[in-house]
């Protein structure tokens, strides 16, 4: 079903006329004052039509796609996850709003100022309408996009970017209507607790843009894309799936031609991911918050795109798949290992690598050695290490095995780097994971070309058993936990919990993974 939205802003015209005082004249002269009063008219008329005609072209046209499914709401940003405020300025023009069946909604003002061409197409059930005149002045346009886990706008002409007051101007000096936008250039759309290291950036268009907007200091011929670098940054998986992922959807097309301007720089964060922002751009970084120059640019995008998913390209959608971001990472990190080992043509003459990942803190496996030696009994050629922040290193690692087995949390985000078909064993802790669990890596594995394999450990593998009585709803009723809010389950299930795994229930996974490995 189609809802078509029609508004229209109030205009009015005062016209004031003044009346023209006439003088006598002999009756000789009327007769000549007439024609010269005729003529005189048509004269005036001609200029104001040559004076005024850039002025009566199309006014903006503001076109709007949401999903039905999660109604108008899908019109706020960044008040909270489900609710979330899109500010605009004045819209001082008509205004044609289209809701449809879709997955996201896009805005779209396109800024023009003659008629001569009208160009009408229909996509998806949405009609656009754009009128074109490329011998005169090439199209101004702004399309923001508001979609369920990310928003962004894409810019087109004269933009000029002020980092210090975090303000994107589309500087047009033509009668276009007012229309602002405030975004946070992070693609975790709703999540208020990521949102609180993020800079929001104001994007202005219209006649205010054009007489605030400063002059330019340094010109770009390259399209830009700003972006933040705070949210949960420092995770690992977020890192991945909030930034590298979206950077990697947003920028592959510009093939190293597009410059990157960070807000919310961490330095640290930088350096982690060097090797893919070189890869991603030939041009040195900017740091947008500390810059008082302003930079210039005829093409700019704002925030990244990314998908709902966790760690998902779809490849329906995209140009892109996760294939193809697996590639660009081997490609990034020179790693040398395509294949996982394949034991049917092996022969049995080398051993399959299995890498366990530790950790030190919370979620740590207690009984190490007892796991790895029984894995070796197997076949394994085990390697027992804690994959750090040092990107290349891990890469590396995580490349040269077979299988790698973890308890869930962040560390598993580098199955990015194993070769095609190895192996992936997430161990899942007590307190009702298996929807986080299958949502962070076991979707996200099959993209991966990986096989999966979910371990559930029972209660008494959970050292929450040396914490709570055995009646204690921690350990019976996670779910009870659960609807009380996710800092309490965070601080009792994520925090609090180490892993003792029960090797003999465990070795049924291991030759499993074996039999995999022999297919």
């Amino acid at each position: 079903m189609h809802v078509v939205l029609f508004k229209g802003n109030k205009m009015g015209e005062k016209i004031t006329y003044e009346t023209i005082f006439a003088r006598s004249f002999s009756r000789y002269d009327q007769k000549k004052l007439g024609y010269g009063a005729f003529l005189g008219c048509l004269l005036i008329a001609l200029s104001f039509c040559i004076v005024f005609k850039p002025y009566l072209g199309p006014l903006p046209v503001l076109t709007m796609r949401m999903s039905m499914d999660v109604g108008l709401n899908m019109l706020r940003i960044m008040d909270s996850f489900s609710s979330e405020k899109l500010r605009g300025g004045d819209i001082s023009s008509s205004m044609t709003t289209i809701v449809t069946e879709t997955s996201s909604s896009e805005i779209e003002m396109v800024e023009e100022s003659d008629t001569t061409g009208t160009n009408e197409t229909i996509s998806n059930g949405t009609k656009v309408i754009n009128n074109k005149n490329s011998s005169q002045q090439k199209e101004m346009k702004t399309v923001c996009h508001v979609e369920e886990s990310t928003e962004f706008c894409e810019m087109n002409g004269d933009i000029r970017v002020d980092g210090k007051s975090s303000t994107v101007f589309m500087a047009v000096d033509t009668m276009v209507a007012n229309s602002s936008w405030v975004i946070g250039p992070y693609a975790r759309r709703g999540d208020e607790e990521a949102f609180k290291r993020v800079t929001k950036w104001s994007i202005k268009s219209g006649v205010d843009a054009y007489e605030e907007a400063p002059q330019c200091d340094q010109r770009h011929n390259v399209p830009a894309i700003i972006f933040s670098t705070g949210g949960y940054a420092g995770n690992n998986f977020h890192d991945y799936t909030d930034i590298v992922l979206p950077l990697y959807l947003t920028s592959r097309q510009f093939d190293g031609e597009v410059k990157f301007l960070i807000t919310d720089k961490n330095p640290w964060w930088i350096e982690k991911f060097r090797n893919i922002l070189q890869k991603l751009s030939r041009y040195e970084l900017v740091d947008i918050n500390k810059e008082v120059n302003i930079h210039c640019f005829t093409s700019v995008i704002v925030g990244l795109k990314r998908y709902p998913k966790e760690l998902k390209i779809d490849p329906s959608k995209s140009p892109y798949s996760m294939k193809e971001f697996r590639q660009f990472l081997r490609s990034a990190y020179s790693l040398k290992k395509e294949n996982a080992i394949n034991m049917k043509d092996n022969g049995g003459k080398k051993r399959p690598r299995l890498l366990i990942v530790s950790r030190k803190s919370t979620r740590a496996f207690t009984n190490t050695n007892a796991i790895s030696g029984m894995a070796t009994r197997l076949g394994y050629e085990v390697v027992v290490t804690e994959v750090d922040s040092h990107v290349a290193r891990a890469a590396e690692m995580v490349n040269s095995c077979d299988v790698m087995m973890g308890v869930h949390g962040a560390g598993l985000t580098n199955m990015v780097f194993l070769p095609e078909n190895a192996i992936l064993i997430q161990v899942i802790p007590i307190g009702g994971f298996e929807w986080l669990a299958k949502t962070d890596f076991g979707e996200p594995s099959k993209d991966l070309n990986l096989r999966y394999i979910g371990y559930k450990i029972k209660t008494e593998e959970s050292s929450l058993i040396q914490q709570y009585p055995p009646d204690h709803e921690v350990l019976n009723d996670p779910y009870a936990v659960q609807k009380r809010g996710w800092y309490e389950f965070k601080s009792i299930y994520l925090q609090k919990q180490n892993v003792n795994l029960d090797v003999d229930r465990f070795r049924a996974t291991l030759l499993r993974a074996l039999e995999l490995l022999h297919q």
